[in-house]
């Protein structure tokens, strides 16, 4: 069967990967977007928005991705289902020689530029009540969903900078922060540590692990255990925060993109652009540092307009060949 060509794929959805579809299709670069095994990406499972522009009284997750899926319709997007389950990029792509991408295991597709917006997932402590309360006190974001506990008692479960940090973004809007550590020492670099343990309203809990987080329908305590001692005990908290990292979903691009140690597509500083010609990199894929739906849909605008330059090159390089 001969390959579907389209100049553009986009391979993923959520802020980043629809906001590429959107400038992508304005450009006449006629995008086909993938959406992934969840479509709509990590914003789909959260409740409220707040801090995202344009949203004056705030949006939930769901209807800002089904807002911005619908801005990337209007414009001629072609917005499919399906997972791209593998890759062969070219390492000197040009003329007649595209990249190329399987669909569901079965569907191949040539492209001549590829944007990758696949994200990041956030890693969890695996409890059913967690997963079952994601959202209605549950989160893996302290900066998104910290401004809904404000004046509340909180708990956060990690050990390195990224768990000090929203430990310490926590102490300014809550009443008391509970930071969960399993050992005896932190991750943390020392500066971080000290910043932590500066803060009068926040207790870190040595040695300590979640084993049940409580409540019916939202978030009214959690079960924990000291681990030296075997101790059970509960707090009573109204909101608890996951912050043991994040996977970006990046797997499928190992063979062929540099990525940092955890997994993470490294770009061209100032730009989307991966080791690849013709390949970007755009969001949480690409962002171990902000991983803010503000932050994905920029450099999703920024992959899109990068994308449209290469592709015009490589139109003047097939126009010589002609």
């Amino acid at each position: 069967m001969t390959p579907e060509h389209v100049k553009c794929l986009i391979i993923g959805s959520g802020p980043a990967g629809y906001t590429a579809a959107i400038y992508a299709a304005r450009a006449n670069m006629q995008p086909v977007l993938y959406q992934g095994a969840q479509p709509g990406g990590q914003l789909t499972i959260t409740t409220e928005v707040d801090n995202f522009p344009g949203y004056p009284q705030g949006v939930n997750g769901p209807q800002m991705m089904q807002d911005l899926e619908a801005q990337a319709r209007r414009f001629g997007s072609d917005v499919r289902y399906g997972v791209v389950t593998s890759v062969e990029f070219e390492a000197n792509p040009g003329p007649g020689r595209p990249h190329r991408a399987i669909v569901d295991e079965k569907h191949e597709i040539t492209a001549d530029s590829i944007i990758i917006s696949t994200g990041a997932s956030a890693k969890w402590l695996g409890l059913p009540s967690e997963m079952r309360l994601n959202g209605r006190g549950v989160s893996a974001c302290a900066v998104c969903d910290g401004f809904f506990f404000r004046n509340q008692d909180v708990a956060i479960v990690g050990a390195g900078d990224t768990a000090a940090e929203e430990a310490s973004y926590l102490s300014n809007i809550c009443r008391k922060v509970y930071m969960l550590v399993r050992r005896d020492q932190m991750r943390a670099s020392r500066f971080m540590q000290q910043r932590v343990l500066s803060k009068d309203n926040i207790e870190v809990l040595w040695n300590t692990e979640t084993l049940e987080v409580l409540g019916d329908e939202e978030v009214n305590g959690i079960l924990i255990q000291d681990t030296v001692t075997g101790e059970q005990r509960t707090l009573d908290v109204t909101g608890f925060f996951v912050a043991i990292g994040h996977k970006p979903n990046t797997d499928i691009f190992k063979d062929y993109l540099d990525m940092d140690s955890n997994g993470y597509i490294l770009t061209e500083k100032g730009s989307t652009r991966t080791n690849i010609p013709g390949v970007f990199a755009c969001g949480d894929a690409q962002d171990n540092v902000y991983r803010q739906a503000i932050t994905a849909a920029g450099t999703g605008c920024m992959a899109a307009l990068d994308a449209e330059r290469y592709l015009v090159t490589l139109e003047m390089q097939e126009h010589m060949v002609a």
